[in-house]
C-alpha cells in the first residue's frame, strides 16, 4: 500500500513555482526515477524523517559527508559552540588553522591547504593553480568521472549528467573546453597515447581515484600507479578529486588507501561534518603559488567559515582511528553480500562494486568498470527498485549512478532490514519484467 506523501507533493508543487525544477541541486528532483521528492523535515543517526513523518534507513548521507551519522552529539555541540561566537566573520579564525592542521596530518599528498566552499571550487582552484605551475593549458580528466560543475571540467561528466543522460550543458562556450581531454576510467593506455600526442601541452591529470559519480568504479589495479608514473615521466601534475573519498575511504583518503600520492588533492564533504565546505592542497611548491603567497589568485568570503571548520574538526577527530575504518568495511561488505544473495535468490542479475563504506548496485550482468560499461546498466529496473525500497522506509539515491553511503550510525539491523527490503524489491523488478 502506498503511503501518504501529500506534505511533499504540496511542497514540491509550491517550490517548483519559485526554484527551477523545485529543487537546488537537479537529481533530487527524482527526474530519473519519477514521482515527488520527499521534503526531509530532520535526521538522526542513520535515519532521515520527511515532511509526512515517514522514517527511513538513509543511504545517501547528504552524499557522503554523513559519515558519523546524522545530527551527531559532537558535531552539533561544535556547531553550536562557534554559533554563538559568530557565524562569519571575513577574516582569520584559530579553528581554520586546526583543521588546516589535521588535513596536512591526515592526508599524505597535503603539506599546505586552502580552504573554499564546495567541491566544484575546489577542482576548479585545482586546475588553475596546475596550468600555473606547468604554463600549460591541455588537462585529461576521465569520462564518468564529475568535477564540479565549473566551465572547463563539465564535459562527459558523472552524478547529474549521467543521470539525465546530459553529455555536457549548453552555456559552456566549446573554445572553454577545447583543451579539456577526457578518455574512459580505468584505461590508463589512452592516458598515455595522449601525453605522446601533447608531451608539452598537458597541465594537469584529474580523476576519482575511486569513482563515486558514475556510481562506483574501483581502479583496475595498476591504473593509479601507472597515471602517477606518467605523469612524473611527462612533467604532468597528478590531482586526486577526493572530494567524496577523502576520509570516507581511510583516514587518508583513497591516496592512503592505494598508496599513490597526487601531485594535489581536492577535498569536500566529510571536512565540513554535512556544513559547505571544499579545500584544495598539495605540495609546498605548488600551493606556494596561491595568492598571497604567490600570483594565482584565488579567495572566497566564506572560505573557513567558522561553522564550518568546528563541524570538520569534531568529524575527523573520530576518524583518525584505523578501527573506525574495518567497522565500516564490515557493514559495508556486508550490505554487499546481502543484497547479492538476495538477488541471487529472485534470480536477478546485478553487479555490485563495494569499497570501505560506500558500494553501488547496478542492474547488470556485466562487471562495471567505466562509463560505458556504467550506461549499459538498466535504468528501468532500478526505478521499480527504486520506489519499492522506497516505500519499504529505505531511502536511496534517486539515480542508479550514485553511491550507497555507509555511516557510523548504521546497525547491523539497519543492514538486516535493508537486505529483506531488498529482496521484495528484486521481486517486483522480477515481476515487472514478466
Amino acid at each position: 500500500m502506498r503511503h501518504s506523501i501529500e506534505k511533499s507533493e504540496r511542497l514540491f508543487e509550491e517550490a517548483r513555482k519559485y526554484i527551477p525544477g523545485g529543487v537546488n541541486s537537479p537529481v533530487r528532483a527524482f527526474g530519473a526515477v519519477g514521482g515527488t521528492p520527499r521534503f526531509i523535515q530532520r535526521a538522526q543517526g542513520s535515519k532521515l524523517q520527511d515532511v509526512d513523518g515517514r522514517e527511513y534507513i538513509d543511504y545517501v548521507a547528504s552524499w557522503g559527508p554523513m559519515i558519523l551519522g546524522h545530527a551527531h552529539p559532537d558535531v552539533i555541540a561544535a556547531i553550536e559552540e562557534a554559533a554563538r561566537k559568530g557565524t562569519s566573520f571575513g577574516a582569520p579564525t584559530e579553528l581554520e588553522v586546526q583543521l588546516a592542521a589535521r588535513v596536512v596530518e591526515m592526508v599524505p599528498s597535503i603539506e599546505k591547504v586552502r580552504f573554499v566552499n564546495s567541491g566544484t571550487e575546489a577542482t576548479m582552484s585545482a586546475i588553475r593553480l596546475a596550468r600555473a605551475y606547468t604554463g600549460r593549458n591541455k588537462i585529461i580528466k576521465f569520462a564518468g568521472c564529475y568535477h564540479g560543475h565549473s566551465d572547463v571540467l563539465l564535459t562527459q561528466s558523472g552524478s547529474g549528467l549521467a543521470t539525465y543522460g546530459i553529455p555536457g550543458t549548453p552555456g559552456v562556450p566549446g573554445a572553454v573546453v577545447q583543451d579539456t581531454l577526457t578518455v574512459p576510467y580505468n584505461r590508463a593506455e589512452a592516458v598515455a597515447s595522449l601525453l605522446q600526442q601533447y608531451p608539452d601541452q598537458i597541465a594537469a591529470i584529474i580523476v576519482e581515484p575511486i569513482a563515486g559519480n558514475m556510481g562506483v568504479v574501483l581502479p583496475q589495479e595498476d591504473f593509479l600507479p601507472t597515471l602517477r608514473q606518467l605523469a612524473d615521466r611527462y612533467g604532468v601534475l597528478l590531482i586526486f578529486d577526493e572530494v567524496i573519498t577523502g576520509f570516507r575511504v581511510h583516514a587518508g583518503g583513497a591516496q592512503a588507501l592505494y598508496d599513490v600520492i597526487p601531485d594535489l588533492t581536492c577535498l569536500g564533504k566529510i571536512i565540513g561534518g554535512g556544513l559547505p565546505v571544499g579545500a584544495y592542497g598539495g605540495r609546498k611548491d605548488i600551493m606556494q603559488l596561491v595568492a598571497p603567497e604567490g600570483p594565482v589568485y584565488q579567495a572566497g568570503t566564506l572560505s573557513g567559515n567558522p561553522l564550518a571548520m568546528a563541524a570538520g574538526l569534531a568529524t575527523l577527530s573520530h576518524l583518525s582511528n584505523p578501527d573506525v575504518y574495518d567497522h565500516l568495511a564490515l557493514l559495508s561488505g556486508a550490505l554487499a553480500q546481502g543484497l547479492q544473495e538476495a538477488a541471487d535468490r529472485v534470480g536477478l542479475a546485478v553487479h555490485i562494486n563495494q569499497t570501505t563504506s560506500m558500494l553501488s548496485l547496478f542492474f547488470t550482468d556485466r562487471e562495471v568498470v567505466d562509463y560505458e560499461t556504467a550506461q549499459q546498466c538498466d535504468t528501468r529496473r532500478y526505478q521499480i527498485f527504486f520506489h519499492s525500497m522506497l516505500e519499504s522506509g529505505v531511502y536511496l539515491a534517486p539515480s542508479q549512478f550514485e553511491a550507497v553511503f555507509i555511516s557510523l550510525a548504521h546497525t547491523r539491523e539497519d543492514i538486516e532490514r535493508t537486505v529483506r527490503a531488498a529482496e521484495a524489491a528484486f521481486a517486483a523488478v522480477k515481476h515487472a519484467d514478466a
